[in-house]
């Protein structure tokens, strides 16, 4: 047995012997999983597929049935037809046998025909849709892809201030096809937030599936089992009051339940405990006591000020440019500074930002193009990566939510074309730029706050919240030494697809959202011409919370650049 926190840990209420006073509530489940950090990386890409296979399976599982239905019906007619035989043979038996028909027929059924009803009735129909399942599991989604899809969740309704009824009911907006949450749904997505020691949002989910199984849903969950998470959550939470209560309720409903009796007296215990304390204090500091005692902790210890910065300007909220700086904002038709391609048919751009200066091209990839690009990059789609600014590798990072593949322009003509069209609207040498990356943002898909350049700074608690740096700082002089190439100039952005709610590409610094728009690219430099970095393009991409989000970026580098846009004498311009 397990112990943390001064506490066995019990897989079962039935597991748990009773505790000594004083030691501590018994908390369900292994703390095992506590120390795993799940990095769930959705693509709609991908996941299409596996509604492919389900489908598949359903047909096989429909095959199988039918094959049933038939071996049934075989079964039941040769029974029905032995049933008015055998009514005629056993009112007159020996009348019957005196026929040498019969005589034989009644030998040869018992000697071949029963033999050949057993083999049927045990004949496995199950063979090909056991088959099929079998061939078909290794594509599955496992343990940790469950507990980041459910994460996701968790993130989206943080992320869109969303309550847990809503989602729940599915009451999104732009959804297509409306879904809900049963009572059972909940309680996994509240375990899970549990094995994360996330205890408020176990709160939240287990009041959810407790309040749909007191709306009279029949499901499998028990209430015993929701009230025994549920009691546990309230307590790490502080709340005292309604840990008591909610553990009478499920002593109520299961009065030899092991652990909850264990925790009532501890809980009991500790009150006793506190009021005899609460007797030798003021009664000023008596109601401070008992505020202190009841007050909850809220969301997650990394909510940090910048990460509610982000999840506003993914809400659309907080957005600061004043109506003067909105005027200097202008659209109008551009030909790349003279570009002999675009002086007979401009593309149209407009400002989306002014300081740092972003623009929006309008009808800059087409459809086709654009179904070209996801065509070569579905088959390679994986785990996102980031540049270690140390080494200068490309590593994975759990706080990028998204699959992504690399394409060159010697691969295919569209890649060369629009590789082609980036140079000729940016005026930059993209030779010496990266491959043309594609992302695929699938549920709660995101990419959470970070420069084009520069070091990972870790602002998180456990690992959950990480702003980050790709382009090189002073001090970080290898972060692209591989490529040779120098820093990350500039950043161009296609949006592939519209997304029906979330999505937005966010700058926490200035308080700029940029929302996609399918057939669009948005543009801007990380670096002023004197080489330093522009810190003001810190930047997000936030949740999908609706739909599926395609884009692809070139990310374009200092060498090449030196007569195209040359440095200038002061620092930061």
């Amino acid at each position: 047995m397990r112990t943390g926190r001064g506490a066995a840990v019990a897989g079962s209420s039935s597991s748990q012997q009773p505790r000594e006073r004083g030691s501590g509530p018994t908390r369900l489940g292994s703390a095992s999983a506590l120390s795993r950090v799940y990095d769930f990386f959705t693509s709609i890409g991908h996941m299409t597929d596996l509604i492919n296979t389900e489908k598949d399976l359903l047909t096989s599982l429909k095959d199988y049935i039918k094959a049933e239905e038939s071996k049934l019906e075989q079964i039941k007619k040769w029974a029905e037809k032995l049933d008015q035989l055998t009514d005629t043979a056993t009112k007159d038996p020996e009348g019957f046998l005196g026929h040498p028909v019969n005589a034989f027929k009644l030998m040869k059924r018992l000697n071949t025909e029963w033999a050949e009803l057993e083999n049927l009735v045990l004949k496995d129909m199950s063979d090909g849709f056991i088959s099929n399942m079998t061939i078909q599991r290794q594509y599955f989604p496992n343990d940790e892809d469950q507990t980041g899809a459910a994460k996701a969740l968790l993130r989206l309704q943080d992320t869109y201030n969303l309550d847990t009824d809503t989602l729940s009911r599915g009451n999104l907006p732009g959804v297509k096809h409306k879904s809900f949450l049963t009572a059972g749904d909940c309680f996994e997505l509240g375990r899970i937030a549990y094995t994360e020691a996330d205890y408020y949002h176990t709160e939240l989910w287990m009041e959810q599936a407790l309040k749909q199984l007191d709306d009279g849903e029949v499901s499998a969950i028990e209430k015993t089992s929701v009230l025994d998470y549920l009691s546990y959550a309230v307590y790490q939470q502080g709340d005292l009051d309604k840990a008591m209560m909610l553990t009478k309720q499920l002593l109520e409903l299961d009065p030899e339940h092991q652990r909850a009796n264990g925790n009532l007296k501890y809980f009991e215990y500790i009150m006793s405990k506190e009021k005899e304390a609460n007797k030798s204090t003021t009664e000023a500091d008596n109601q401070t006591d008992v505020e202190s005692k009841t007050k909850k902790k809220g969301r997650a210890k990394d909510y940090l000020p910048e990460r509610r910065k982000y999840e506003k300007l993914c809400r659309g909220e907080g957005v600061r440019m004043t109506p003067k700086r909105q005027k200097s904002l202008f659209c109008r038709y551009y030909d790349g500074n003279g570009n002999p391609r675009y002086i007979l048919g401009p593309v149209k751009q407009e400002d989306e930002w002014d300081k740092p200066r972003i623009v929006r091209f309008l009808d800059i990839i087409s459809d086709e193009e654009i179904a070209t690009v996801k065509e070569l990059a579905k088959p390679r789609l994986r785990r996102a990566t980031i540049s270690n600014p140390i080494t200068g590798v490309l590593e994975t990072a759990h706080y990028r939510i998204s699959k992504s593949a690399w394409l060159s322009g010697y691969e295919s003509p569209v890649i060369s074309r629009i590789n082609t069209r980036i140079q000729d609207l940016t005026g930059l040498d993209v030779s010496t730029a990266e491959e043309l990356q594609v992302a695929n943002y699938g549920v709660g898909g995101q990419y959470e706050p970070h420069f084009d350049f520069g070091r990972v700074a870790n602002y998180g608690v456990g690992g959950q919240y990480e702003p980050h740096f790709d382009f090189a700082r002073k001090d970080e002089p290898d972060a692209f030494k591989e490529l040779g190439t120098g820093n990350r100039i500039a950043t161009w952005l296609f949006y592939m697809s519209d997304v029906s709610a979330g999505g937005a590409t966010v700058f926490p610094e200035v308080g700029a959202s940029v929302w996609p728009k399918k057939g669009t690219a948005v543009f801007w430099y990380n670096l002023f011409p004197s080489g330093e970095g522009d810190y003001s393009t810190r930047h997000a991409a936030c949740p999908v919370l609706v739909g599926n989000k395609w884009v692809s970026n070139k990310w374009i580098h200092e060498r090449g650049q030196e007569f195209r846009r040359p440095c200038s004498l002061s620092e930061f311009k």
